[in-house]
Parts: C-alpha cells; sequence; structure tokens
C-alpha cells in the first residue's frame, strides 16, 4: 500500500507565504511599471489587483497580506488624500460654499439610489452595491468596505470600472461637448519639502492620525484618523502634497489592490458575471446625471461648462485634474469640487452602512 507523503511541517508555512508575497510583489512592481509606460490610470493599485487576482483563482492555498501591511495601506492612503486640501481650495469653497454643497449632496444621493437600483436588481446587497457605486475617493473606498460590511471585491470591481469608464469617455466629452483641448498634463506641484522630510512626515501623520483615530472611536481609524489630521496641516498651505516620495503611494495603492485581489473566488466571478450589465448601465446614467450636474453649477456659478463638467465628474480625480490644466479649465474650483465630495463620500460612508444595515 502507497504511502501518502507528509504534509510541511508548521514552522515552513510561514516561510513559504513570506516568499510568495516577495514574488507577488516583484511582479506587480513589474506590471505597474509597464501599466505606468502605457499610461494607464493607477498603475500600482490596478496592477496589485490584477496579480494577487491571478494568483487568488489559480492557487489551492489561500493567502493574505500581513494586517501591519493592510493597516499602513490604509493609514498612507489617508494622508495622501487629506493634503488634498489647499488654501486656496478653501478660499473658493467660501466663496461658493451653497451651489458647490448642493452639488455634492446631490451627487451623494445619486450614488445611494444607483446603489439601491443595483441591489434591486441583482443578488449584491445593498450595502456592497451603495459602496460599490458611491463617486469620490474609489481607492479609500475600496480601503474600508469590509470593515463596513460591504464585500470589498465586488466593491473594488464596481468603483474600478467607473474609474476606467470615466478615463476613457472624460477626454472624448471635454472636447465634443464642452470645448476643452483633450490634452493631459501633470498637475503643478509647486514648492515641496526634501523627500526624506516629506516621508517622515507622512509616517508621522499615518502612526499618529491612527492612533488618534483609535482613541477617538472613529469609524475606519486607520483611514480617517490621518486623513482629518493631513487635511488640518494641509489647510496652513504646508507643502505636502508635492513632499510625498511616489513610491510611498505607489506602494500603498499596490496594498490595497492586492489586499482586494487575494480575496477573490471563482464564486465571485460568477456573481460579477451577473451583475456586469446592469451595473455597466447605472455607472453610465450616473455619469451622464453628473455631467449634467455640472452643467447646473455652471448656470448658477457663472462658471464655464468645461468646468462645471469637470468639477462634477464622479471619480478619477488625478486625471481629471491633468485634463483641467491642459484644457485651462479653473483647475481650482475643479479641485474644490472635486476633494469635496471625495471627503465627504469618506466621512459619509460609516453612517450610511450602519443604515443600510438597519434597514
Amino acid at each position: 500500500m502507497g504511502t501518502r507523503s507528509a504534509p510541511p511541517p508548521e514552522g515552513h508555512r510561514p516561510a513559504r507565504s513570506a516568499l510568495r508575497l516577495l514574488l507577488l510583489a516583484a511582479a506587480t512592481a513589474a506590471l505597474a511599471l509597464g501599466m505606468d509606460q502605457l499610461g494607464l490610470p493607477s498603475p500600482a493599485l490596478f496592477a496589485g489587483l490584477v496579480v494577487c487576482l491571478a494568483h487568488a483563482l489559480t492557487s489551492h492555498q489561500e493567502l493574505q497580506l500581513p494586517a501591519l501591511v493592510t493597516t499602513a495601506g490604509q493609514a498612507v492612503i489617508g494622508v495622501l488624500m487629506g493634503v488634498l486640501v489647499q488654501p486656496s481650495t478653501l478660499t473658493t469653497l467660501a466663496d461658493s460654499w451653497l451651489p458647490i454643497t448642493g452639488i455634492t449632496v446631490a451627487t451623494l444621493l445619486l450614488t445611494v439610489v444607483a446603489g439601491l437600483l443595483l441591489a434591486r436588481f441583482t443578488p449584491l446587497d445593498r450595502t456592497t452595491a451603495a459602496f460599490g457605486m458611491i463617486a469620490g475617493g474609489a481607492s479609500g473606498i475600496v480601503a474600508v468596505s469590509d470593515e463596513l460590511g460591504a464585500d470589498g471585491r465586488l466593491v473594488a470591481v464596481l468603483q474600478y470600472l467607473r474609474v476606467l469608464m470615466i478615463v476613457v469617455l472624460m477626454p472624448i466629452a471635454a472636447v465634443v461637448l464642452f470645448g476643452g483641448t483633450g490634452a493631459q498634463v501633470a498637475p503643478p506641484q509647486g514648492e515641496h519639502l526634501a523627500w526624506p522630510i516629506g516621508l517622515a512626515a507622512v509616517l508621522v501623520i499615518a502612526v499618529a492620525g491612527s492612533w488618534a483615530g483609535r482613541l477617538a472611536r472613529l469609524p475606519v481609524p486607520n483611514l480617517l484618523g490621518p486623513l482629518v489630521i493631513a487635511t488640518a496641516l494641509a489647510a496652513f498651505d504646508l507643502p505636502l502634497a508635492a513632499s510625498i516620495p511616489g513610491l510611498l503611494s505607489d506602494v500603498a495603492f499596490a496594498i490595497i489592490g492586492a489586499q482586494v485581489g487575494l480575496r477573490f473566488t471563482r464564486t465571485t466571478l460568477r456573481v460579477i458575471r451577473r451583475i456586469l450589465p446592469v451595473a455597466t448601465a447605472l455607472i453610465v446614467g450616473l455619469i451622464v446625471a453628473s455631467a449634467g450636474l455640472g452643467v447646473a453649477l455652471s448656470a448658477v456659478t457663472g462658471l464655464s461648462p468645461l468646468d462645471g463638467y469637470l468639477a462634477t465628474t464622479p471619480g478619477g480625480i488625478f486625471v481629471v485634474l491633468a485634463l483641467a490644466a491642459g484644457s485651462d479649465a479653473d483647475s481650482t474650483v475643479v479641485l474644490t469640487v472635486q476633494v469635496l465630495r471625495m471627503l465627504v463620500m469618506l466621512l459619509a460612508g460609516p453612517p450610511l452602512a450602519r443604515l443600510l444595515r438597519e434597514r
């Protein structure tokens, strides 16, 4: 009678998992570099998602990122989003606070309605559907969706499907409908600190923010704590946004993409295939409705239709800012509305999730 080979000793399993994680990290870096050369959006996040998704669907052994790694990724993303707020942004908000706030609330309501419709016509639960449709801060939404009771895998697919559609359609709409040039240039960076100081600042804010977030009992403290502190510091015109090393932000986005990709299963893919037609139709409707809100914003505030359209585009904030700079649009107004919506969506996420679960 044949003998069955003994399973590997317990001590070898962590070592093998660490080796697989290192190989996945190397593959993610290579793919992200290639995607960046092709000019694709969010290359690090998409690379981490694709590489780890391929592993999850082909490997018979489950693999997870260490909890400390995912916590660090969330905290760094919180800092990255908070430093987008600048004094010029707040001044613009003060001058036109009422219409901008109204447009932001209207966008939030549109995304919630789209999420409820998605849950109505697909097998998704309301929380997952709503977070999949929330427009603004896609990386932050994906990073915290699991903690708020949603399925992070499906939320990631829906969020980045919307971002991809926006990135493809936005330059065409800007040129054909709103008279833009369609050129995309890097947003101006302005003055910045030396990169070691920028790196130290991000790490200090991330650690202090996570600790303060837990102390204050914030929902999703590892994201919202650093976000609040970074926003407060950036409001005093500290040159943090241009001082964050690109490699650090790439690693943080790749961690979130990897975390999501490793949790996919074949069952998840079957669900995605069933929801894709309805989700695509709702995303198109959301993009069109947001463009209508942009036209309304331009009519109320005296902005150009191009400014209103770019300001209310539901996602892809960095591509939006690059297109605004290349099209002679008012980048300050565009940034104001985009950042405000991003912050509102992230802060509204926890109470929205609680409300949907209770109902």
